[in-house]
């Protein structure tokens, strides 16, 4: 019996051990730290005291232990949530649910950090409190850093490159935007103007700051604030008229916390923010948010709250925090946890004085509780609630929402794995991830001013300064830019064309020229272009080059001259000579042509030979019809007739192959004559570059360094050429005499040149292809209008007419053109063709015709073998010759007479042979 007693006693402890019921305190104290009057605070402290309601009530979770939340009003000072926290810390508090301020978090989590606290936030959403330097300091709802992330892919969404953004300066502002920062640069965006709001700023320092934005270029405005401070700063840009058509807002989610709370929206408020964006935390339809939801108002007016007010996505957040603190609880004392505090070493070597130091106390269990809550794994009212590695909740995703009218419309949502679209976030994660361009979707947007026309998100700015465009102080072809050094004045085809379409702008661009360079010498268009990095320079207009090396480092509007490299040279007069028939071919073409004329000739001899007279004879007879009959059918006055089909079929071919050389040979030859020829050593670009004689280029443009860096040249070949005396005089000194054998530069300027010194010509092609353009900042939207100005002037014959007015017509131009060399003779290349299929027609035939004639050889010696003739003394291959070169008709006459035999074949030959004979 005792047996039996202390059996069911020792089960009864074993049991109980299993299931760690007798390990689990009665209470477990947690605190709460966050301002119970505020937007996020009100809906926080309504939904976690529901959810420790939940959990109390819920025997499945923390069975035998109740979970005491005691909450504490920080008040909107940061000063006094640091108090709070500390007294936390001094009541042996497992864990603290807060701080809802970043700026407490980031003192508050050096404290937990030492004394091993975990803090679960559902408020601080500075993307710096990273899990790496604060450990104990857990997350529990979305980082700023998505939450910029929207915003940029937002800007990107609607190609926009520059946005001015508004913030609180403090660690939650400032951190908020230097991440949006980041994220726009990756999207080749910037922020082009920071407006820094002072904490607590009175609403004379605000209006100052709206009055600065109001002058900046950007009309992307991007709101990161908090509730009291956001309102005030839209109340105040309404009265500036900064909420009209052409700007655009986008608020985070701050603005959407206080309208979702709103349970009717106030027309007043609305009116100040029609039109605007702004980011709601994406929460999903579990059954618990439809059960906190449903019940909502009853928690309100138990709470004893006057005013009724909704819950917001920071309330589903804390809802879920507190659920979240109890699964790990509940993993903790099942692992055998339990609640326990040690003194800190640290604190007892500092000097307490009149602080209570040594009362802070470590949680021995803190590391261990901290895992179990990074481990939680469950639906929660805002969706599945798990953390990633980098301790984020998973799948961050967020709602656009546009405030039309008296409401909200949701007009797409963003999540970190697709993106922007239409769909709700939780519907696309089972599918491959679309993050291109072409696949973000959101619905129409109604903008500011009630328009459905995406704005343009810039303008130019109304503060009074000037842009400052450099332009080229130029020493030579000064039709294209030219500096009055006198009266400063700014004249030529690059300026008119610029001015035109500056005043086809929708808006006024007011501008002064700033000249680059001394005027002695065309200045150094690189260093040009540089000064546009340094904003020494606002935009560079002039005859600038779109090349590669510059495109890298500024944006180019649209070209409005065609461009490219050409070789100039000095040429002279080809007069005919005696012997100018000869120019057509060359000789490589004289010897292969002349050569299938005795192939041809041949061919069809081989061909003929055998039944046919003409082509029959002595030796030397044969040998002169031969070159007779293949030269003939250069006029297609051959006599000789062709019997068989196989030379038939060559003769064809050759003839047309001579129809083609002969049509080429004329009209080559035609031109020869009545065509002035201009000759040079130089052809084009590669017989220059092959050679090792001097090159000229202009100073100042970028042919130096095309030839050195693109095609190999040797900077010792180069020498710099400064106006169009320069170049005449280097042409004609040459490179014997100090001069230059070719000179390398861009068209237009050739072209120019050419019209007072015709005895000089381009040789060879243009070898590359770019344009002139005006140089503007990187990304700058004023590149992108100019653009379209350019396109029209170009449409409407403004472009040509400003050519004409500057540079010379298209008629005088083509009295240049006609002198560029025409040195090419006809190349063999050019009727290789030909010459393969006439080649391949003589062999084919050759082979039918020696099988053929194999053949019958065979048959000849099979039929001698048959009738007992006695065999020749002579090789084989002398016996096959001499068939061959017997008349058809006589060799099938001896191989009968060998056979012999009777009368009757006999007869039969002699009257084949009379049969043969009269045919």
């Amino acid at each position: 019996m005792k047996f039996t007693l202390h059996f069911w006693v020792l089960f009864c402890c074993l049991y109980a051990l299993s299931k760690n019921i007798y390990a689990r305190p009665d209470t477990v104290s947690v605190g709460a730290l966050f301002t119970f009057n505020s937007t996020i605070g009100r809906a926080a402290k309504i939904a976690i005291s529901a959810a420790v309601n939940e959990i109390n009530n819920d025997s499945s979770i923390l069975p035998g232990t109740n979970l005491v939340v005691e909450m504490q009003d920080s008040n909107c000072s940061g000063f006094v949530g640091i108090v709070q926290a500390l007294q936390f810390m001094e009541k042996d508090t497992a864990a603290i649910i807060g701080p809802q301020s970043s700026v407490i978090a980031h003192v508050i989590s050096h404290v937990a950090n030492e004394l091993q606290v975990p803090m679960l936030s559902f408020g601080a959403t500075d993307p710096t409190l990273t899990s790496l330097q604060f450990p104990f300091l857990v997350r529990t709802t979305r980082s700023d850093h998505f939450q910029m992330a929207a915003v940029a892919d937002l800007v990107d969404y609607y190609e926009w490159k520059q946005v001015t953004a508004i913030y609180i300066d403090d660690d939650y502002g400032r951190n908020g935007i230097a991440s949006l920062g980041d994220e726009l640069v990756k999207r080749r965006g910037k922020i082009s103007y920071k407006a820094a709001v002072r904490p607590g700023a009175k609403k004379s320092e605000m209006a100052s700051v709206l009055v600065r934005v109001a002058l900046m270029e950007s009309r992307v405005v991007i709101l990161h604030a908090n509730p009291d401070s956001g309102l005030a700063l839209l109340s105040l840009a309404r009265n500036l008229g900064m909420t009209s058509s052409g700007y655009v807002w986008i608020a985070t989610d701050w603005l959407s916390s206080i309208l979702d709370s709103s349970p009717r929206l106030d027309i007043g408020l609305l009116s100040t923010m029609q039109g605007f964006l702004t980011l709601r935390q994406h929460t999903e339809n579990t059954r618990r948010k439809s059960m906190l939801a449903s019940k909502w108002s009853a928690l309100v007016k138990k709470d004893s709250v006057d005013d009724l007010f909704l819950i917001n996505s920071y309330g589903f957040y804390a809802y879920d925090t507190v659920w979240i603190l109890a699964y790990a609880l509940d993993a903790y004392f099942s692992r055998g946890g339990n609640i326990s505090f040690s003194n800190d070493t640290k604190l007892h070597e500092v000097g307490a004085g009149g602080l209570q130091l040594k009362a802070m106390t470590v949680f021995d269990g803190g590391r261990l509780l901290l895992e179990r809550i990074q481990q939680v794994n469950f639906t929660g009212a805002t969706g599945p609630v798990k953390f990633d590695t980098d301790g984020n909740l998973i799948r961050p995703a967020y709602d656009i929402v546009n405030i039309v009218g008296s409401g909200l419309r949701t007009v797409g949502h963003w999540s970190n794995y697709s993106g922007l679209s239409t769909s709700l976030p939780e519907t696309l994660y089972m599918k491959p991830a679309k993050r291109i361009r072409g696949d973000q979707k959101l619905h129409t947007v109604i903008w500011p001013g009630e328009t459905t026309v995406r704005p343009r998100g810039w303008v130019f700015p109304n503060n009074g300064i000037e842009l400052k465009i450099g332009v080229p102080n130029r020493a030579s072809y000064r039709q294209f830019v030219s500096v009055d050094n006198n009266s400063g004045t700014v004249r030529g085809f690059c300026i008119d064309v610029f001015v035109a379409a500056a005043n086809l702008l929708q808006y006024p661009v007011p501008f002064k020229f700033v000249p680059f360079g001394d005027g002695s010498q065309n200045p150094s268009y690189p260093d040009l272009i540089n000064n546009i990095l340094t904003n020494e320079f606002d935009a560079v207009v002039g005859d600038i080059a779109i090349v590669t090396n510059r495109t890298r480092v500024v944006d180019f509007t649209q070209p409005y001259v065609e461009s490219g490299l050409v070789v100039l040279t000095s040429v002279k007069k080809q007069s005919s000579s005696g012997w100018a028939f000869l120019q057509p071919f060359t000789i490589k073409m004289w010897c292969v042509t002349g050569l299938f004329f005795l192939v041809i000739g041949t061919v069809v001899w081989l061909l003929e030979h055998r039944i046919n007279d003409d082509f029959r004879g002595p030796p030397v007879k044969q040998v002169i019809t031969v070159f007779w009959f293949s030269f003939s059918t250069l006029f297609f006055a051959h006599r000789e007739d062709t019997r068989s089909t196989l030379g038939r079929f060559v003769i064809i071919i050759w003839l047309f192959v001579v129809l083609i050389i002969q049509s080429s040979y004329t009209a080559s030859l035609t031109s020869i004559l009545t065509v002035q020829q201009l000759i040079s050593p130089i052809t084009g670009i590669d017989s220059l570059v092959a050679s090792d004689e001097p090159i000229g280029f202009q100073v100042g443009s970028f042919a130096e360094s095309y030839l050195v860096n693109e095609l190999g040249v040797s900077r010792h070949r180069l020498k710099s050429l400064g106006s169009p005396d320069e170049y005449k005089q280097a042409l004609e000194l040459g490179p014997a005499n100090g001069g230059v054998t070719a000179i390398v530069d861009e068209r237009p300027y050739v072209e120019i040149f050419l019209l007072l010194h015709p005895k000089f010509a381009v040789v060879g092609s243009e070898f590359t292809k770019s344009g002139w353009g005006f140089a503007f900042p990187r990304d700058s939207p004023l590149a992108v209008d100019l653009s379209t100005s350019i396109l029209a002037l170009s449409e409407n014959g403004d472009l040509q007419r400003i050519h004409d007015k500057w540079l010379a017509n298209d008629a005088a131009m083509s009295t240049s053109q006609n002198n560029e060399l025409e040195s090419d003779r006809l190349q063999v290349y050019s009727f290789s063709g030909l010459f393969l299929i006439c080649g391949v027609a003589c062999l084919v035939a050759l082979a039918i015709h020696a099988g053929i004639l194999f053949h019958k050889y065979c048959e000849q010696r099979r039929q001698m073998s048959a009738d007992g003739s006695s065999r020749s003394s002579r090789s084989s291959f002398r016996a096959f010759l001499s068939f061959a070169d017997r008349r058809e008709m006589d060799t099938h006459i001896a191989s009968k007479d060998k056979a012999g035999g009777d009368h009757s074949i006999s007869a039969r030959s002699s009257s084949s042979v009379s049969t043969a004979a009269s045919c």
